[in-house]
């Protein structure tokens, strides 16, 4: 059963970010908790809650109750149609997200939030461009894969959404304005980004697009100051703020939302993936009051067929439950600090590891062949025949039964909520294992 599974998979259908003919998937049958096990029940320890998103373990029933209920009530309507469950999701968000975020547009995941919030910052404003970071990733349909900076996008962008500028991020680690500081490096990363919008006529920038956290671009972490200037820029010249919590909300940072600990409140706000911890599809672009007052008179001309599917929005709402009633956001917050610690003494036994940035559990392991000149064991976006090491640590990781994202020279760590210290123990030594191999590339 297991061969044939994986042959019907290989032969009818395609895969993400691959060569087909290179692929050896993991057979999944079925999850529970922090794990995931195949067909012949070797189970692995999920240490990147898949891609960031199983917020509440795998296997929660609870969902799975909430959402046959729906289904026995009502599954689809059109979106111009009322349902209790999209109302109650709605009231639910706007009572946990920043200031006056109030209304909710619902799409299908974060690649469709990103496109539409874009769509919303153009027809509100009357202006065109839009100023991202160039370490950032926003989702993989046109638009949203044009607005972000991931080289994935490269085979592709000849066709990009016009009117996208990027700028660098305040990456202290490896700081292009070489600061002796985090806050130096924010300093100048505002300085930067304010002489783009000079340059490149704040009359005509729609709206500054970043995430709330970094993620899939190496968790960079913002200076405590960076956010709040990124807010005054916004306000001086007109331009509205949007916040990509896509990775970064419902906890994962512990916090409810990545941007939650800057205490800025953006103008639209981008969610998904925790927003249902992956259980089932949905996304959603929230507004504040003056945007959402804007279209009472003005047409919102974006739809989309399953916006606000009710059996989306019963996985939604009962997931928010789980989070709020088993105190999920402070339980991030404890582990983040707890892992924090323990890749601290790694750092004694490793060599190789260079940086380690984490916010709550969404956390990135830096590897280096010398401490010193931060070389990385994998050039950013290495061809591959430059991915030796990084392909020897993947494959030792899935050996010893861990499932993370490993790209270039980073590690991800941001395994589910629910993790126990039991598990991430378990999960650091297998880490501490892979690292070991990179270990042997260090240049003294």
């Amino acid at each position: 059963m297991s061969d044939k599974t994986i042959q019907n998979n290989l032969d009818y259908t395609l895969f993400s970010w691959s060569k087909q003919g290179e692929l050896n998937p993991i057979n999944a049958s079925w999850a529970k908790g922090s794990h995931v096990f195949d067909e012949n029940g070797k189970k692995y320890l999920d240490f990147s809650s898949q891609l960031m998103n199983v917020n509440i373990g795998h296997g929660n029933q609870r969902i799975t109750e909430a959402v046959t209920k729906q289904m026995q009530k009502l599954s689809f309507v059109y979106p111009g149609m009322a349902t209790d469950v999209r109302g109650q999701l709605g009231k639910k968000l706007s009572e946990i997200s920043p200031g006056n975020l109030n209304k909710t547009f619902f799409t299908l995941g974060g690649a469709e939030a990103i496109e539409n919030a874009i769509k919303i910052a153009r027809m509100y404003t009357k202006r065109h461009k839009i100023i991202t970071h160039y370490r950032s990733y926003h989702g993989a349909t046109n638009g949203a894969m044009s607005a972000g900076g991931d080289p994935r996008k490269f085979p592709v962008d000849s066709q990009a959404m016009p009117n996208v500028v990027h700028v660098e991020n305040p990456y202290a680690y490896r700081c292009p304005w070489n600061s002796s500081s985090i806050d130096e490096c924010g300093k100048r990363a505002i300085a930067h980004l304010e002489r783009v919008v000079q340059f490149e006529n704040p009359n005509a920038i729609a709206a500054i697009l970043f995430e709330g956290e970094s993620g899939s671009s190496g968790c960079i972490k913002y200076p405590p100051m960076y956010l709040k200037k990124v807010r005054d820029i916004c306000d001086k010249y007109g331009i509205l703020m949007i916040d990509d919590e896509v990775m970064s909300g419902f906890g994962r940072t512990g916090r409810m939302f990545g941007i939650d600990h800057h205490n800025v409140t953006p103008d639209i706000m981008c969610i998904a993936k925790g927003l249902t911890s992956g259980y089932l599809p949905l996304g959603g672009v929230i507004v504040t009051d003056k945007i959402a007052d804007y279209f009472n008179d003005n047409p919102l001309t974006i739809g989309l067929t399953y916006s606000a599917h009710a059996v989306s929005c019963a996985a939604a709402l009962e997931n928010l439950k789980i989070i709020e009633e088993d105190n999920l956001v402070q339980k991030a917050a404890e582990t983040g600090k707890y892992i924090e610690a323990q890749i601290e003494k790694m750092k004694e036994k490793h060599p190789s590891i260079g940086d380690f940035r984490n916010t709550g559990l969404l956390g990135c392991i830096e590897l280096v062949k010398n401490r010193e000149t931060k070389e990385p064991i994998t050039p950013w976006n290495a061809k591959p025949n430059k991915m030796e090491v990084t392909n020897k640590i993947a494959a030792k990781l899935k050996e010893l039964g861990m499932f993370t994202f490993v790209r270039w020279n980073w590690i991800f760590v941001a395994p589910p909520l629910t993790i126990s210290k039991e598990e991430v123990d378990q999960g650091l030594e297998i880490i501490s294992q892979a690292i070991s191999i990179a270990d042997k590339y260090y240049n003294n």
